[in-house]
């Protein structure tokens, strides 16, 4: 058969209904994210992994830990006064005030006597199941560069986040979906966008692809109004033929053959990503347990409960988002976490407890973090400003050691003082616990093996204590 019309002709005169062309970049296969796990065992570290999944509950704007994680007498003993220990690094030095006192109550939780604030009764029905890091420090207290630090390792853009590392390494386990996939706030973008699960350098292949809320979760993935599926599988049969034609024209063009297999995937979706995303044969326990019954925590337990769905039909990494930076608490510090606790509480601990009764939690790492902590004394009246030098953060599942409460600040949680771990610490630990070595996982970039940690430059260290 010879084809008359060119690929090209075809797609300048059809393009607006191919809606699924859009998803190319997002589900090519070129890179070998479909072979990715036949070159795992070159990345492989010693250990024998537990975990094979990650879900990032991350939390934007840097959330208060002498607030919610890591108690401080000292704070309530100072309030309203000049702060007595030394100097401190502030980001906005005009409005530095008092030492401001912990405006709620801790106690302690579970068998382990885990303190928690008030704010989280829910979290502290899982203090046995997790593992309460609070001697975190990262490398800025500019939103930007922390969030680049957190998800990539390095304080300047354009570097791999770490699920397209983890994607890279294990590769995808149901080709129908993404390996990597985002729950995005139907309220907008978290601050740095995009960038916050970028694949840099890496093939896009290995990004994040965003599922938003509603009827139409990926961009172009239905068929326009008025094309009928008959309509579609023609086009896309028509189309095939058109790729098939230019392979065997052109053998040596290997992205055309994976662009093929593309739009394969793409057809696949179009049953397995709405089917994902309804959340109606849910059990009405399951529903209550994620808050899915109070209007007040509905949407945020409803991309919990998505997260646990998506990793029990094989996607590799989720992250789950907030809109812009709600965690950034310069001003009406108490309130603002009394609503944001209210909102996330809940649904965080429902998908542990959910993980964990259908066996998954072993095998599925859930980490819930922001990018940097707060200051002890006020900014203003009654708010916190950025601190890098200590924030606190909790993991659950994946090999980790449950109920386990490591490290420590000083007196008053400005810095941390025992056990330290920074963002690239944790990130060694996290790609062990996948069975990753995170001096072998490199790719050659910028002249040199390049890897998440960089770790001849941060000498990043497996934090061995935090494992079961």
């Amino acid at each position: 058969m010879t084809m008359q019309m060119h690929r090209r002709s075809f797609l300048s005169q059809h393009a607006g209904h191919v809606g699924l062309l859009a998803l190319a970049s997002l589900l090519a296969k070129q890179s070998p994210i479909s072979q990715a796990a036949e070159h795992a065992p070159t990345f492989r570290g010693p250990r024998e992994p537990r975990a094979k999944s990650v879900i990032c509950l991350f939390q934007n704007g840097g959330p208060s830990q002498m607030d919610l994680f890591d108690p401080k007498p000292e704070l309530t003993r100072w309030p309203g006064q000049p702060y007595p220990a030394g100097e401190l690094e502030t980001h906005f030095d005009k409005q530095k005030g008092n030492v401001l006192g912990s405006p709620y109550r801790f106690r302690q939780c579970g068998h382990s006597g885990m303190e928690l604030c008030e704010l989280l009764p829910h979290t502290a029905s899982i203090a046995d199941d997790i593992t309460l890091i609070r001697s975190m420090t990262t490398g800025s207290v500019d939103h930007e560069a922390a969030l680049r630090m957190i998800h990539s390792g390095r304080l300047f853009a354009g570097m791999p986040s770490w699920g397209s590392w983890v994607t890279y390494a294990l590769g995808s386990e149901n080709q129908d979906l993404p390996a990597y996939v985002v729950l995005s706030d139907p309220g907008g973008l978290p601050i740095d966008g995009e960038k916050n699960w970028s694949s840099g350098w890496l093939p896009a292949v290995y990004q994040g692809t965003v599922f938003r809320s509603g009827k139409s979760p990926v961009l172009n993935l239905q068929s326009p109004d008025g094309v009928t599926a008959d309509a579609r599988r023609n086009q896309l049969r028509f189309l095939e033929k058109i790729n098939r034609y230019q392979a065997e024209r052109y053998p040596e063009n290997t992205e055309l053959t994976a662009r093929i297999a593309n739009f394969e995937t793409a057809a696949r979706m179009q049953t397995a990503v709405p089917r994902l995303m309804d959340l109606s044969d849910e059990t009405e326990h399951t529903r209550q347990l994620y808050g899915l019954n109070n209007p007040a925590i509905d949407e945020y337990g409803a991309r919990c409960l998505t997260a646990r769905k998506l990793i029990e039909h094989g996607v590799r990494f989720v992250g789950v988002y907030l809109n812009g930076q709600p965690w950034d608490t310069h001003s009406k510090n108490a309130e603002s976490l009394k609503g944001l606790c209210a909102r996330t509480d809940q649904p965080s601990a429902a998908l542990v407890k959910d993980l964990k009764q259908r066996g998954l939690l072993d095998s599925t790492i859930v980490m819930w973090t922001g990018e940097f902590g707060r200051l002890p004394i006020s900014q203003g009246s009654d708010g916190r400003d950025h601190n890098r030098h200590a924030f606190s953060m909790w993991i659950a599942g994946g090999g980790f050691k449950p109920g386990l409460v490591y490290g420590a600040t000083d007196p008053f949680g400005y810095k941390s003082v025992d056990k330290v771990v920074n963002v690239s610490d944790l990130h060694a630990t996290l790609l062990h616990a996948l069975g990753l070595d995170h001096m072998r996982l490199t790719v050659p970039y910028d002249g040199r093996e390049t890897s998440l940690t960089d770790a001849e430059v941060t000498h990043a260290q497996i934090v061995q204590e935090l494992l079961a």
